[in-house]
């Protein structure tokens, strides 16, 4: 069965809306814009990199250009598949936000909205209380979380898949941490180009925020399960809260597709720029199929895959 993931923070690069110009589905940047109240257009042609580094802009524009991938997937190769033929949708952090579009569950102009919000709450929280993250690479998660009780200001915050773990907290403290996995067997410890501890305690700050606005927000019923970054389960109410808590907690995305996996899911595409979460999909679920649009020539592979999947129409 299909499963969509959608990028998170950290996808983002600079000119990554400039092959989608002249696709039908980048009509959609203008309702965005409006949404948000930003010149979206601008995030994904024109922004340097530096400028897309920013909390406030990268989320917003990965956001976007999921959205924009989603719709041209569902004009072309998704077209005859809709959610209820969907085993789920799943996405990194950030792109949780993009799975509740894609299931329903929020308007595309409201998830706009919710991301703006966020972004400008966890930019304001990571200038108050300045963080970082860095990759722990050959050191599983009990290893990670044994290292992190003994640090004062880090706390693991991604488990994206085996033997790729993210550190979070205090500039100190992932320095701290990053040493200590290396004496209890990692690999390499990689600093992350981000602008704060995310999923960490150091961002309780963003979720009154958030929180707001999220209660202010309209939820529908899910047209397929979305699977929380929080629990590694699959939901089809309580967003808001899970919204919230994802603020401050762990993303359990090894977890995610590990059962997602163990439940029959065959094809997982990665919808957004680039093509971390299909990394991940290969580490963690290897006899999965995968893949991936965040290029208008992506949708030709994503029609192949779908097709050896058994997806695509006779």
């Amino acid at each position: 069965m299909l499963v969509l993931l959608f990028s998170g923070q950290g996808s983002q690069r600079p000119g990554m809306g400039a092959p989608w110009q002249d696709h039908p589905s980048w009509e959609l940047v203008g309702r965005l814009s409006e949404a948000a109240g930003r010149d979206v257009a601008e995030l994904l042609l024109t922004a340097s990199a530096e400028t897309l580094r920013a909390t406030r802009n990268a989320q917003l524009a990965t956001f976007a250009l999921s959205q924009v991938a989603l719709d041209a997937a569902r004009r072309g190769p998704l077209a005859h598949l809709g959610p209820g033929r969907w085993k789920a949708v799943a996405g990194h952090s950030l792109g949780e936000y993009s799975a509740l579009v894609a299931a329903q569950v929020i308007g595309l102009e409201e998830g706009a909205r919710l991301v703006r919000v966020r972004g400008d709450a966890m930019q304001e929280a990571a200038d108050t209380r300045p963080g970082t993250m860095a990759a722990v690479l050959g050191l599983e998660l009990d290893g990670l979380l044994a290292v992190c009780e003994t640090v004062e200001g880090a706390w693991v915050a991604n488990d994206n898949a085996p033997g790729q773990v993210v550190v979070a907290g205090t500039h100190e403290g992932v320095e701290q941490a990053g040493e200590r996995a290396l004496q209890a067997g990692a690999k390499r410890v990689v600093p992350l180009q981000v602008g704060g501890a995310f999923h960490t305690p150091l961002m309780a700050p963003a979720q009154d925020r958030l929180g707001s606005a999220l209660q202010a927000a309209s939820f529908g019923p899910a047209a397929c399960p979305v699977v929380s970054n929080v629990d590694a389960s699959a939901h089809v109410e309580g967003f808001a809260a899970l919204l919230s808590a994802q603020l401050c907690s762990r993303v359990r995305w090894r977890e995610s597709l590990t059962a997602l996996g163990c439940d029959g899911a065959h094809l997982f595409v990665e919808l957004g720029p680039g093509t971390e979460l299909s990394g991940m999909v290969r580490r963690t679920v290897p006899a999965a199929a995968r893949a991936n649009v965040a290029r208008p020539e992506d949708l030709d592979g994503l029609e192949a895959a779908l097709t050896s999947a058994g997806l695509w129409p006779a």
